[in-house]
């Protein structure tokens, strides 16, 4: 396989469509970036592996305030692997109620499903 400009730019679009999503509390949106069983990765940040799509939603809404309040996603890098998936590595800004700003790196596996790309696993790392 490889990856046409069009399959690149649908990838972009649905790492950006992340924060987006989040940042505008549609966290039911989110099914139109992970798979339902989505791993989701963020034992760097003291969180384990949440298991499922469900499991991640209530791990953010349980983060109230301490939820940054906007995302931002930058340095976009695409490798296609050899079983047909692409791994996505991405910057990640998180800015926090009081101005600060932390960072983080998307580790993403993402596969073309039916229904389209979509985030099949992710880890996040500091």
């Amino acid at each position: 396989m490889s990856l046409s400009p069009e399959d690149r730019f649908a990838i972009t679009d649905l790492i950006n469509l992340h924060g987006h999503l989040v940042d505008a509390g549609d966290h039911e949106g989110l099914r139109a970036v992970f798979v339902e069983d989505v791993p989701y990765d963020v034992t760097a940040l003291g969180g384990g592996v949440l298991h499922g799509l469900a499991e991640g939603l209530a791990a953010a809404a349980a983060m109230g305030d301490a939820a940054p309040v906007a995302h931002h996603v930058t340095n976009i890098v695409l490798t296609e692997l050899a079983d047909g998936q692409v791994r996505a590595l991405s910057k990640g800004l998180g800015v926090q109620r009081d101005g600060t700003v932390g960072s983080v790196t998307y580790d993403d596996s993402i596969e073309r499903l039916e229904i389209g790309w979509r985030i099949v696993h992710r880890i996040v790392r500091r």
